[in-house]
């Protein structure tokens, strides 16, 4: 008796659960997105910044450790993000929803022909 009724609690939450893991994979790609664009803008603000104080102290910017310099400014810059990133992958990897049964496609396919 159990089983049926989880077997018929599993019809009934299918869809909902459904709906619910797309909705959060949609919001964690959508935070992906703009953690991306705003990790973009503070990039090229620190490496503009950094540009600008060796062109104010009349060092060029061609040299060798002037770019590791940026480069590593650039890292810097970039690894909140970068581990916020990987977080929302591993949410991404982990949303599942529970597979339909064969009762369950039994059903979706009588609910088309009814």
């Amino acid at each position: 008796m159990g089983q049926v009724i989880s077997d018929v609690t599993d019809i009934l939450n299918y869809k909902e659960n459904k709906n619910t893991a797309e909705k959060n994979k949609n919001k964690i790609l959508s935070d992906i997105a703009s953690d991306e664009a705003e990790k973009e803008n503070i990039v090229k603000k620190v490496l503009a910044t950094q540009r600008a104080k060796y062109g104010a102290s009349g060092v060029s910017s061609n040299g060798i450790s002037e770019q590791n310099v940026l480069g590593r400014l650039k890292d810097e810059a970039e690894a909140p993000y970068e581990s916020k990133k990987e977080a929302n992958i591993n949410k991404l990897k982990n949303i599942s929803v529970k597979k339909k049964n064969m009762l369950v496609s039994i059903l979706e396919h009588l609910d088309k022909l009814v």
